[in-house]
């Protein structure tokens, strides 16, 4: 049994994350200024801000873990500058001060975002960045503290892909619940691909992460995701095949219609599915380089329609 700090374990990652470490009988504990999704995990949460350094530093030194794995972050895009992001930066710090007084600190994950780079970017080395948003902006901030800092534990960082699963939220559900009422339509000959990831395997890839030797993982970057990118098209395909939809096609100049009168709509306030931002995304085609990741974790424990069977289904218990 091993005692493991998790930051921001009431999202959607950090729930399926104290959920198995839970199930493998560790000693958990999870700062978040949000309670639990599910209340099974309540009484291994705290509330806490990690820009709180005091409070901080009192909780982490009265648990005392052995590793730690930070998610805790501001994740949305809709932030207008970088102090929005203010957790990802000062909290970074806050984090780094205090495991720096932790004596028997084994490895330290910390989570970034492929949102260091815009999709379609094809970094030539993991310094290399190209942010499009805000929230990217305060990622590469986030990554360059972590590595310009000297430490005395094992650490690494991991850039999620785009995950999804059980518990997700914005903007990855939307896909599905666009899909299930029968509102999505295939974009024609724009249809693209990506590398995206089921949560479970993401745990898989993380706790394997945590448990292997420093010579694999040690000031590390790994991204995350399932090894074979997503033909959307035939995503989408498989999500109404499950629930036996037929997905019609239209043409494109439809779509970018949408997207200007999203636009449009947006600048008033008001929101709209389609904006021009969503539909470049939904165009783009980016694959990302997953073979660091596969050196340590060649095998995935789910299939992508055995996750897409599984999504569903909770989507149809909890009525999302």
């Amino acid at each position: 049994m091993s005692k493991i700090l998790i930051t921001g374990g009431s999202g959607f990652i950090g729930t399926h994350l104290i959920e198995s470490l839970l199930k493998n009988g560790d000693e958990v504990l999870n700062i978040d200024i949000k309670g639990p999704k599910l209340e099974s995990h309540i009484d291994y949460w705290r509330y806490l801000d990690i820009c709180n350094l005091i409070a901080l530093r009192k909780f982490i030194k009265e648990f005392m873990p052995d590793y730690v794995i930070h998610l805790a972050a501001r994740t949305d895009l809709r932030g207008i500058k970088l102090d929005d992001y203010k957790v990802n930066i000062d909290g970074i710090k806050n984090i780094l001060e205090v495991l720096d007084e932790i004596d028997n600190l084994k490895n330290v994950i910390f989570t970034s975002s492929m949102y260091v780079c815009e999709p379609g970017y094809q970094p030539i080395s993991f310094d290399d960045y190209s942010p499009h948003t805000i929230y990217g902006q305060s990622k590469v901030l986030t990554e360059k503290i972590i590595r310009e800092k000297e430490r005395k534990y094992n650490w690494c960082i991991i850039r999620p892909t785009s995950i999804w699963g059980p518990y997700f939220g914005e903007p990855y559900n939307l896909f599905f619940k666009i899909v299930l009422s029968r509102k999505y339509f295939h974009l024609g000959v724009k249809a693209c691909r990506k590398t995206y990831g089921y949560v479970d395997n993401t745990i898989f890839q993380i706790l394997t992460i945590l448990n292997s030797s420093s010579d694999k993982v040690d000031e590390k970057i790994f991204y995350l995701g399932d090894y074979d990118p997503y033909d959307i098209t035939e995503w989408a395909n498989e999500i109404a095949g499950c629930v036996n939809i037929k997905i019609p096609v239209i043409p494109f100049y439809l779509f970018q219609l949408a997207g200007w009168f999203g636009d449009i709509l947006k600048a008033i306030g008001i929101t709209f599915p389609m904006t021009s931002f969503r539909l470049k995304n939904m165009t783009t085609n980016n694959i990302i380089d997953l073979k660091l990741i596969y050196e340590i974790v060649p095998n995935l424990p789910v299939s992508r329609i055995e996750g897409t069977k599984k999504t569903i289904e909770w989507i149809k218990n909890n009525h999302i």
